[in-house]
């Protein structure tokens, strides 16, 4: 690949292509940061099967990673693999690769249009360890898997309690902010939040998840629930 300090590529098939033997190539640190498994399926073959010694695997996912039975699947073969696995309350606002501090990856946002998603290689030092820097304070406060499997998820007040009502009953924004005493701004924005933190992409799916968690869905309050 081009030595130069910051590439762009166009869809995983590329990246793999171009930066695939960089990522081959790792021997002490693998840091990668995803809204879900999917977003590095192409490239995380090209991180070694074979044991190497003292490499350190750390992988940040949201909580949407454990809510589909594959998700559940790879997570499971990741930690047999000994990869360290947390969750965040929320999808990392940065979904990235950092290769033994000398490479970063960094995934553009999804296009609405459907089109190859692209690709930031990045090689610049300042840069990438920055990048790392962002990874270890969303690492920092995330939970491991294990733990987090065992919890309880989201941990709610009653007024986010009230929202998720809302949602589960399919009430406009109009409506639900009348019948709980806010502003429809003040209504949105409880709802903005709780969207990110259920990771949900649609009032549909938030919902949904609200029905799970309020205890009328067969999934209640479980993170992991198959």
């Amino acid at each position: 690949m081009t030595t130069k300090a910051i590439v762009t590529l166009r869809g995983e098939a590329e990246l793999v292509r171009r930066a695939g033997a960089l990522f081959a190539g790792v021997r002490r640190e693998f840091l990668c940061a995803a809204g879900e498994p999917a977003t590095w399926s192409a490239a995380a073959p090209a991180v070694p099967r074979a044991p190497v010694p003292g490499l350190v695997v750390r992988k940040l996912y949201g909580p949407g990673a454990l809510r589909t039975p594959a998700g559940r699947e790879l997570l499971g073969q990741l930690t047999g693999a000994g990869a360290e696995i947390r969750i965040s309350a929320a999808p990392p606002a940065h979904e990235a690769i950092v290769v033994d501090g000398r490479l970063a990856v960094l995934a553009a946002p999804r296009s609405a249009a459907g089109g190859p998603r692209a690709y930031n290689v990045v090689q610049e030092p300042g840069v990438v360890a920055g990048v790392r820097a962002l990874f270890e304070t969303a690492w920092e406060t995330s939970t491991d898997l294990a733990t987090y499997r065992r919890t309880p998820f989201p941990r709610i007040e009653d007024a986010e309690r009230a929202v998720l009502r809302s949602l589960a009953a399919g009430h406009t924004d109009e409506t639900a902010s009348r019948l709980l005493g806010v502003s429809l701004r003040t209504y949105r924005r409880r709802v903005a939040t709780l969207m990110s933190a259920l990771d949900a992409r649609s009032r549909f799916q938030a919902g949904l998840r609200a029905r799970e968690i309020l205890g009328t869905g067969p999934d209640a309050g479980r993170a992991d629930t198959p």
